[in-house]
């Protein structure tokens, strides 16, 4: 399979797993838009969409730079339309950009609620919406949520309800698309990573560098995402998948390349329900054992 000549319009592309499915994607010769907020350097955070879009390039794909919050509806249509128009169309979107609070209820603020929601459901539906128009278009279009399997465990919830409503509300509409949008061969998944993932959100948000050294880099993600795409969009839709897992079915055995530290256990990521086992020789340390 190749992306050569295909266009992907990926949210949260300046950084981490967003800019991580891109190069890969560019190493084929894609098309890839940056939709993502950053266009000036963040003390805290790596890359810009510029700097993300000079890396695609480099890496042998065409870069569109465009400087967009999810939340807003005109900036998202209009780039949308921008990079239809530049490119010749859309065949991938990615819905990466995201926002977490590990807040419980009482100490929710309803502002970051509000928030959430805004850039993970509404901001995943919202892209998803104004694309569908240009995916009917083509070959084989797909449409990958970065968000969990519907594991309606209480776990999940009593910790960070507001955050776990978020992620599982972008998991909704990858269930309302793939049936809406079977018909018209457009297929809609999710993808969701065993372990942490070595990004800003770990480093600054989660556990610092220690965290960091027990996560996997986000290339295990991108390898995902593209095979993925590589699957035939009218029959391979509606599916929930973790990474490894996945890779593993491909025929994938090597996944001691992705971990930052070797010499780390595996930090479990958020979600990951309990029956899907990890592939053979991967042990990953769960959450509630740490």
């Amino acid at each position: 399979m190749s992306l050569k000549g295909k266009t992907l319009f990926i949210t949260g592309a300046s950084r981490g797993i967003g800019l991580a499915v891109a190069l890969r994607a560019a190493r084929d010769g894609a098309n890839v838009a940056i939709a993502a907020k950053t266009e000036t350097p963040h003390p805290k955070l790596p890359g810009t969409i510029h700097a993300a879009a000079a890396e695609i390039e480099a890496a042998g794909g065409q870069a569109l730079a465009l400087a967009v919050d999810v939340r807003e509806e005109d900036a998202v249509r209009k780039a949308i339309e921008r990079t239809a128009a530049h490119f010749g169309g859309i065949d991938i979107v990615v819905n990466n950009a995201g926002a977490i609070s590990l807040a419980r209820v009482a100490d929710t603020d309803m502002r970051r609620f509000d928030l959430l929601h805004q850039i993970n459901a509404r901001g995943a539906f919202m892209v998803s919406k104004y694309a569908i128009p240009h995916l009917a278009k083509a070959q084989n279009p797909h449409i990958l949520m970065m968000s969990p399997p519907l594991d309606m465990a209480e776990k999940w919830f009593a910790p960070h309800t507001a955050y776990t409503m978020s992620k599982f509300g972008m998991s909704m509409v990858v269930l309302g698309l793939a049936g809406e949008l079977r018909a018209q061969g457009i297929a809609a998944n999710a993808l969701w990573p065993r372990t942490t993932i070595a990004t800003a959100a770990i480093k600054n948000l989660l556990g610092g560098e220690e965290m960091m050294r027990q996560s996997r880099r986000p290339e295990i993600v991108a390898e995902a995402a593209y095979r993925i795409f590589a699957k035939p969009a009218r029959s391979f839709s509606g599916q929930f998948l973790i990474d490894d897992t996945f890779l593993a079915a491909e025929g994938v055995t090597d996944f001691e390349r992705y971990r930052v530290d070797a010499n780390e256990p595996l930090a479990a990521d958020f979600f990951v329900p309990d029956d899907i086992e990890p592939p053979p020789g991967v042990v990953v340390s769960r959450r509630e054992d740490r």
